[in-house]
């Protein structure tokens, strides 16, 4: 153990002394961040969940799939999404966005984790019980998401943006990321802001982060796991979250209106949105301009995202709760407006509706 413990710090001490500070200091932006070491710790930890999913998760899809596929082509586009994200994206946002921000709001760093409404500041005691405060915040930081991940689904103009996450046909321990960056960006304002608030520290915001990708990867795993009839009340597991991406049944539209749990499911049963006992169905989104996505790469897939976006946001309808496809300009038309079974049938865009003024 103290041998583990020793090549671990002397890991972190390498890659801060002689990778990230010296990276910081060519951008300059040292002074954004506290202690250099923090972002060493994130790195390794996120090599760490990679390596997880590639050699503990992708082996169980293998051995034990949900789904048999002849092949994974259509996966490979979701591993690239979650290396961007992982060592890319999610560590500027953490330690060059929150970070500030919590210096702005008031608080000091690792050191001094206060916010405006800070969880320790009103509970001194919280702050001598480290793993308590931890579960506080990730049940708080789970909330958030549960009702944002609502909103992605309610609000047309999201699900423009989001709907990319749910147009894989081959769900898979990549797929967590698999995301358009202005839904990723607008999930990170909501729940960034919150940690913010309540006093998390960039630190405690990246673990925090970083155990809900791991767990939410394994949540989209191609495999026949279940939690039994009493854990899978307190965890999500693959089948729960599976039934969140079914492709709609025209015959019950609205059972996919379900499971919007990340890791607790609480929530889900809480709302009056938990669904167990349905046996596994296809995966992916019925619409053919959203399925059109999985035709296209990265670029490709966010250009196309923004274009089902800009027009949504601009017109009524797009404002409008409620499930809805898109017509062949891109704009969205409710569910009502329209034979699901149809729409099944044809696997073409939906004629161009005009809204009326």
């Amino acid at each position: 153990m103290h041998a583990l413990e020793a090549l671990w710090f002397t890991t972190v001490n390498w890659l801060s002394a002689h990778l990230i500070a010296p990276a910081l200091a060519s951008v300059h932006l040292t002074k954004l961040v506290d202690d250099p070491q923090e972002i060493a710790q994130y790195f390794l930890l996120t090599g760490i969940q990679v390596a997880i999913i590639a050699f503990v998760f992708r082996p169980m899809e293998t051995l034990w799939p949900l789904e048999a596929w002849s092949e994974r082509k259509g996966t490979r586009i979701d591993r690239a999404y979650t290396l961007i994200k992982l060592f890319g994206l999610l560590p500027l946002v953490t330690y060059l966005v929150i970070s500030p921000l919590g210096h702005l709001f008031g608080g000091g760093g690792d050191d001094d984790p206060t916010g405006l409404f800070s969880l320790q500041g009103a509970f001194p005691w919280l702050g001598h019980h480290p793993v308590v405060l931890f579960l506080i915040y990730y049940a708080i930081y789970d909330f958030v998401y549960y009702v944002v991940h609502r909103l992605q689904h309610k609000i047309p103009w999201w699900w423009a943006l989001h709907s990319l996450h749910h147009s894989q046909k081959q769900l898979n321990c990549w797929s967590n990321d698999r995301d358009h960056y202005l839904d990723d960006l607008l999930e990170v304002v909501c729940v960034s802001t919150v940690s913010v608030l309540i006093g998390v520290s960039p630190t405690e915001y990246a673990l925090l982060v970083l155990i809900g990708e791991l767990l939410q990867n394994f949540d989209h795993a191609n495999i026949r796991v279940r939690f039994g009839p009493v854990l899978d009340k307190i965890l999500v597991d693959p089948r729960y979250h599976r039934l969140h991406h079914m492709i709609v049944d025209p015959d019950r539209p609205g059972l996919h209106d379900c499971n919007y749990s990340f890791v607790f499911p609480i929530w889900d049963i809480l709302f009056g949105t938990a669904l167990y006992g349905e046996p596994a169905r296809a995966t992916g989104v019925g619409d053919p301009t959203v399925n059109a996505d999985n035709d296209r790469g990265i670029v490709g897939q966010q250009l196309g995202v923004m274009k089902r976006f800009w027009a949504s946001v601009r017109c009524k309808a797009g404002w409008r709760p409620g499930d809805v496809a898109f017509d062949e300009n891109h704009r969205p038309v409710s569910v009502d407006e329209f034979d699901l079974h149809a729409l099944e049938a044809s696997q073409t865009p939906l004629a161009a509706v005009r809204e009326p003024h």
